[in-house]
């Protein structure tokens, strides 16, 4: 194998050709590799390392340089690969970054998997990073690094092109606004007798996430201990629901306790879903789970988001996000004098760090806006002293 230095009129960076006899066929192979060392300026000498790192690094992992595979078909291939081992609401994520971001960006420059460069994924990096935040863009390079990883091992690369590239910085979330305690009366009166009002009681109570509560199924309701189990959940991908029989990680797979409002809340749901399938004995589904429509259909977790967002603008509440309850519950139980431990228990966090990290802003403030309301009686006490 030789490798040989170039340059294209037409093109701005040096290339490197590759000579080698290809396995299968014991022919004679030439191959051209971008690189992202442009021949302007004093580059010569950067380019003809870099020939010599490339012509190393294939002789010493072998690289098979006589497959040819587009990197958009590839993208295709590992995803197809890896669907088994990962669960359908994971894999139907990972497509839709795939097929809806990463392809359609790519399919244009027609590159094959052996001529990506760092330079193309920064070319990639930098374009979505104008669009959507720097958390979305890293969530679409980690698929671009594990399918690279995947070439690497294949022998279709010498090495990750994603080791070259340094991941834009995780941004924390500032958009949460949870409910104060004096507005819950409000939020719980607007939803009275919405086809939502006991999701949006459950959520509140116990600070579930939405596929948490939405995953409750009879079967986890055990009415004798006063317990449920939150080992079901419920996603939509689009239209597609995926409904599992498990959780966002192991902390959150565990029992609660079932207080009397809430074990009277699902027995009025279980009641009703009884009443409905006498009354549809032919048409009703009944798939196990108590948050349902009439029919028996699970409530579809995107219309309990929009529903939820059109409840509070019909009555001039603050508009947050159907997340924003887990974070209202949170802020509540510090209301009720509970220490940050105390709610990662309830929110079933894995570590307190998480739980720091999450809430701990919209506590703080919670603890300050106390300080200055108890420091505004204060000294008002003090200046109506000092006028008197």
């Amino acid at each position: 194998m030789t490798a040989t230095l170039h340059i294209k009129k037409d093109r701005p960076n040096y290339f490197i050709l590759l000579r080698f006899k290809a396995e299968n066929t014991g022919k004679k192979v030439q191959k051209w590799i971008t690189t992202d060392i442009p021949v302007k300026g004093n580059n010569k000498r950067r380019a003809e390392e870099r020939k010599d790192e490339v012509l190393a690094e294939y002789k010493q992992n072998k690289v098979d340089l006589s497959k040819d595979i587009l990197f958009t078909d590839f993208l295709k291939e590992w995803l197809e690969i890896l669907g088994p081992s990962i669960k359908g609401v994971t894999y139907d994520g990972y497509k839709l970054i795939i097929y809806n971001q990463i392809i359609p960006f790519y399919k244009p420059m027609k590159l094959k998997v052996r001529e990506l460069t760092p330079l193309h994924i920064q070319q990639y990096m930098n374009f979505k990073l104008k669009k959507v935040s720097p958390n979305t863009v890293k969530k679409h390079l980690w698929n671009i690094s594990k399918c690279l990883d995947s070439a690497v091992k294949q022998k279709l690369l010498a090495f990750n092109p994603m080791q070259g590239i340094d991941m834009p910085k995780q941004i924390k979330f500032k958009g949460a606004k949870p409910y104060k305690k004096e507005q819950f009366d409000k939020l719980l009166a607007a939803f009275e007798g919405d086809p939502i009002e006991e999701v949006v009681f459950t959520t509140l109570f116990f600070g579930l996430r939405r596929s948490e509560v939405l995953g409750i199924k009879e079967t986890a309701i055990d009415f004798d201990s006063d317990i449920f189990d939150i080992s079901h959940t419920t996603v939509q991908m689009g239209t597609k629901i995926h409904k599992e029989d498990s959780t966002k990680n192991e902390s959150s797979d565990s029992l609660m306790p079932m207080p009397n409002i809430v074990a009277n809340t699902f027995k009025r749901l279980i009641a009703k879903k009884r009443q409905n399938k006498l009354l549809q004995p032919n048409d009703y589904i009944d798939e196990g789970y108590i948050f349902v429509r009439p029919n028996g259909q699970l409530i579809p977790p995107n219309y309990v988001t929009k529903h939820f967002k059109k409840v509070l603008i019909r009555n001039n509440l603050p508009v947050i996000r159907f997340h924003d309850l887990r974070h209202s519950s949170a802020a509540y139980l510090k209301y009720l004098g509970f220490d940050l431990k105390d709610i990662q228990i309830w929110l079933r966090h894995g570590d307190i760090q998480t739980t720091a990290n999450i809430y701990l802003d919209n506590l703080n403030m919670d603890t300050k806006q106390g300080i200055a309301d108890r420091l505004n009686e204060k000294f008002t006490t003090l200046e109506h002293r000092r006028l008197a």
